[in-house]
């Protein structure tokens, strides 16, 4: 059994020597298993609804996040948050096996993906729950290829 460690670095010597300690091959790349910290990701975002009321948006909810300029937007099925943050601090806050950036200004979530479909010039079009229509831009492609097994 190969399983690979995602912990904060201040926790990985200590998880890696105890699993090699009890037989267990840990590996940065193919592995049968990924073992995360609970507290890792966060489970709740801080963000403002439309009326400009600071609430916790459950992770899981989100379908896509996209920015305009300064402005950032967390889109779910049915209504649209914002937040201050930044779109590089929003992709290291969630949890990278669930989100993946798609192009400069959008991450979209894995599980509210509905639909792929090749585009020209190495693209994709990605179509999410609530219709919602994203493009995969090149400078993400093959990444997200990776990310999908594609």
């Amino acid at each position: 059994m190969k399983i690979r460690i995602s912990v904060s670095e201040e926790k990985y010597c200590d998880v890696v020597s105890f699993m090699e300690e009890h037989g267990i091959e840990t590996v940065e790349e193919d592995a049968d298993y990924i073992l995360t910290e609970t507290d890792r990701y966060p489970a709740f975002l801080s963000v403002r609804n439309d009326k400009k009321e600071r609430v916790g948006l459950p992770v899981g909810d989100v379908t896509f996040i996209e920015a305009f300029g300064k402005d950032i937007e967390i889109h779910t099925t049915d209504q649209t948050f914002f937040t201050q943050e930044r779109m590089y601090q929003l992709e290291a806050l969630l949890d990278p096996q669930e989100f993946i950036r798609v192009s400069k200004s959008v991450i979209i979530s894995r599980k509210h993906i509905k639909r792929i479909r090749p585009s020209l010039s190495m693209k994709f079009i990605v179509t999410l729950s609530g219709g919602t229509i994203v493009d995969v831009t090149r400078s993400y492609y093959n990444e997200f290829k990776r990310f999908f097994n594609i």
